[in-house]
């Protein structure tokens, strides 16, 4: 029987480079050997814990040492790792937890307090029991008794090893389910194929959240693959990350549009900048000016990219040996097809000719097995083989893939997917609010902010009122920044709000 895990990943550098260092964080150092170890020892903890193949446990931690211990343990115990999203409220967490069935919750210190929350509402669907990680934890403390197992336990190449939760446009949470050879392959072909040489010295700063799947596939499972060394960064601060790798002579940078924004400006107040070999984006569109001043400023080269929770993620780059192009995101990834189809054809893929506009669509090892229990928006997802990202876009002759813009209504913030119709319905929850869209506008440091367009009248509340609310009841990344006050809603034929003519009347950002 042919078997797979995502957990080779780490199990192999502990045997090629045992005695490289693996991983950073503050003063604490692990080498691949006494990573892996620790990995063994707590995957045998969450054996005894009652963790068998294809259990589901929830990962609810910052970028710091547990995260990666936690992840690889679940991996190697056979069991499916659902990453849970740092800035949800516990009722969004518990969502997740019911929808995935989670038996057990792996949550840091730090967010312990929401996660206990949310276990306790799903345990009586679920059974999910918490298991608390980092000092003086439970699970910790279990670890150090526990038995290490002798190697990961044994999966098929196509058994699920990470459930993404994504919102979708109707804002229902659904769990995009990524296999072993899902993630295997897209790590590897990141590592192997997509970047300008193989070095083993590089050392990658790990500044966006492992929880995304552009963290974990990029900054961690594709840099282990190479051996290299990571450096976590806990919290994303722009002045902090340019001291840390210098300090830790970072070569490696990944990151989203909002991060190059705010380091090119700690750039012209540092003191020193690190000497950067290789850079990339992706989350969204990086404006082409960001770009150029990031490369200005610290004389290394940035490799704009592709993907979505959907397909592992990474699906294009902008790869040296094959030619770059800045405000495109370069070419398919090897073993990966990313075409430009139809988009009014909703039941078949007529794929368009070179240079003509359409919706993006992707077939390879990279995409997903499916929606975890959603048959029916599988298929709507993946037709005739390729997965419809929504996106619109061009290929232009020379194969180079450019992001034109989204057939969903999707607002990216940050790098973090933020869906209005979610946000819709929770302001709508607010006493005297009865009409409210919410769109998504430029914005020069998080790429897009969030606003809420909202009905005036008597009762309704003023801006501070559902700002606040917004703030209490979404999760950090989804309340809006900006609320702006209208007669009506503009209306189609059908009665849909005209969210297009909302962004070209409010897209320009306030003073």
């Amino acid at each position: 029987m042919t078997s797979l895990s995502l957990a080779s990943i780490l199990a192999e550098p502990a045997w090629r480079r045992p005695d490289t260092t693996a991983l950073i964080e503050g003063d604490r150092r692990y080498t691949f050997a006494e990573l892996w170890q620790q990995v063994l020892r707590q995957a045998g903890a969450l054996v005894e814990q009652g963790v068998k193949p294809g259990d589901k446990v929830a990962l609810m931690c910052p970028n710091t040492a547990e995260f990666p211990r936690a992840y690889y343990a679940i991996l190697a115990a056979g069991g499916v790792v659902v990453p849970v999203h740092l800035l949800l409220t516990a009722d969004e967490a518990e969502t997740v937890l019911r929808d995935s069935g989670a038996t057990v919750v792996i949550a840091h210190a730090m967010c312990a307090a929401t996660a206990a929350e949310a276990a306790a509402k799903a345990a009586e669907q679920t059974g999910a029991k918490l298991l608390t990680a980092g000092p003086g934890g439970r699970l910790e403390e279990l670890t150090k008794q526990a038995t290490p197992l002798p190697t990961f336990v044994t999966r098929k190449p196509e058994d699920p090893a990470v459930i993404f939760y994504t919102s979708g446009t109707t804002g229902t949470p659904k769990g995009a389910v990524l296999s072993h050879l899902n993630l295997v392959l897209n790590a590897t072909t990141d590592a192997y194929d997509a970047r300008d040489e193989v070095r083993r010295d590089d050392i990658v700063l790990a500044s966006l959240p492992l929880f995304h799947t552009f963290g974990q596939t990029v900054s961690m499972n594709a840099s282990w693959r190479l051996g290299h060394t990571v450096v976590l960064l806990p919290r994303f601060d722009p002045d902090a990350a340019i001291a840390l790798m210098v300090k830790e002579h970072v070569t490696t940078f990944h990151g989203v549009p909002t991060m190059y924004v705010t380091l090119v400006e700690a750039a012209a107040r540092a003191e020193q900048l690190p000497t950067l070999r290789r850079c990339v984006s992706g989350g969204a569109s990086l404006p082409v000016p960001v770009l150029e001043r990031f490369e200005a400023a610290f004389g290394a080269k940035v490799l704009e990219g592709y993907g979505l929770s959907e397909t592992s993620p990474v699906a294009s780059v902008n790869q040296l040996s094959i030619g770059t192009r800045a405000g495109t995101v370069g070419h398919p990834l090897w073993g990966v097809d990313v075409e430009i189809a139809d988009p009014d054809v909703p039941d078949a893929i007529e794929l368009l000719p070179r240079g003509e506009l359409g919706e993006i669509v992707i077939r390879g090892h990279n995409v997903f097995t499916g929606y975890l229990g959603r048959p029916e928006a599988t298929a709507a997802a993946v037709v005739d083989g390729w997965f419809r990202t929504g996106d619109l876009g061009r290929r232009d002759a020379d194969g180079f893939i450019s992001i034109v813009d989204r057939t969903k209504d999707l607002i990216i913030r940050g790098g973090f997917n933020v869906y209005p119709r979610e946000v819709e319905d929770a302001l709508l929850r607010m006493p005297g609010l009865t009409e409210v869209a919410v769109i998504g506008v430029p914005d020069d440091v998080h790429g897009e902010e969030i606003v809420a367009v909202v009905v005036a009248g008597e009762g309704v509340p003023t801006t501070e009122e559902i700002l606040a609310y917004g703030n209490e009841h979404l999760g950090r990344h989804k309340y809006p920044r900006r609320v702006e006050f209208v007669d009506a809603l503009p209306l189609g034929p059908s009665h849909k709000v005209l969210k297009r003519e909302l962004r070209e009347l409010f897209g320009k950002p306030t003073d």
